[in-house]
């Protein structure tokens, strides 16, 4: 959810932490887990370490990005921290001194535990032909959707080899995503993302969780993002990051190439997407991948994390 969205949906918000406050009295629970979304659980977190309810958090709010002084609420309501990227361990434990436990990322196992497909079956059964793929991740809100699949789809007249496939997000209804199919190579799957996933030959994926997922399915990716005018103004403000995507920031350096708001443009699409689709190019990427994933600390980040919090509520 972008800056403006936040704004237009913040009565929507207050009004579920009143609800969560009200569930959580009635159960009165030993300890309570948050996961992710700091704008909603710092604000229990606070609240629930004052009534003297224990608090676990499990995939750490992305204060390295930003809102970074929000280090005071977590060392102040956050009891135990539980966190997902390699790096984090670094940035909490050696720059603000509050120990934190790394777990490994729970989409290692996500990937792990999907069943294997047959490409020609998959095809087959949504109208794809035999052509290879070329993944198409254009994000979940129809802003995002509509801003990435118009520079997405630009350059689809010059692979000619290749089929187009949108990734449509279960939210969205298909006759939204009609107006994009124009043309015969570009076709449509909805809800089958890690399906698609596992057959592309190549993606064009809007930044998010989908740039790391694309890459734990050893698939060649270009990173594409275009915000609202207003949103990229205020993120570039206060976002210090030297990448927007997973995939880099856990390695430290440029694995994949990041095309942000103007550079995001069919001239340097083309050129990108000509790039990981070249076989030596394809080998070396697929190199830094297998690295990414030894850094992620292998399976059982949920499993490891489940049992850390019953020891110490049994310490």
């Amino acid at each position: 959810m972008g800056f403006v969205e936040v704004l237009f949906n913040l009565k929507t918000i207050l009004n579920n932490i009143k609800i969560c406050k009200e569930d959580i009295l009635q159960f009165q629970p030993d300890v309570i887990i948050f996961i992710d979304y700091p704008g909603f659980n710092m604000r229990i977190a606070k609240w629930a370490k004052e009534i003297g309810i224990k608090t676990h958090y499990y995939i750490s709010p992305q204060i390295w990005a930003w809102k970074e002084n929000r280090i005071n609420a977590i060392k102040r309501d956050v009891d135990k921290m539980y966190v997902i990227l390699p790096f984090e361990k670094n940035f909490y434990e050696d720059k603000h001194h509050y120990p934190v436990e790394f777990v490994g990322h729970p989409l290692i196992d996500a990937i792990q535990n999907q069943k294997p497909i047959e490409a020609a079956t998959f095809k087959a059964e949504n109208n794809l032909n035999e052509k290879p793929i070329i993944a198409l991740l254009p994000g979940s809100r129809k802003q995002e959707i509509t801003k990435m699949l118009s520079v997405m789809l630009s350059v689809v007249d010059d692979f000619p080899d290749y089929q187009f496939v949108i990734a449509g997000a279960p939210s969205q209804e298909f006759s939204f995503y009609e107006n994009f199919i124009t043309k015969k190579n570009i076709k449509f799957i909805s809800n089958k993302t890690y399906d698609l996933l596992k057959i592309a030959h190549a993606a064009l994926v809007t930044s998010g969780t989908a740039t790391l997922e694309t890459a734990l399915f050893k698939v060649p990716e270009v990173v594409c993002y275009k915000g609202s005018w207003i949103s990229y103004q205020i993120a570039k403000r206060i976002i210090t990051l030297k990448y927007i995507s997973l995939v880099n920031l856990i390695m430290d350096k440029e694995v994949v190439t990041e095309l942000i708001q103007d550079n995001c443009n069919t001239k340097n699409i083309k050129k990108e997407l000509t790039k990981i689709l070249d076989p030596e190019y394809r080998k070396n990427l697929l190199t830094q991948y297998d690295t990414l994933e030894q850094k992620l600390g292998g399976t059982g980040a949920s499993k490891k994390t489940a049992e850390l919090i019953i020891a110490d509520l049994n310490a």
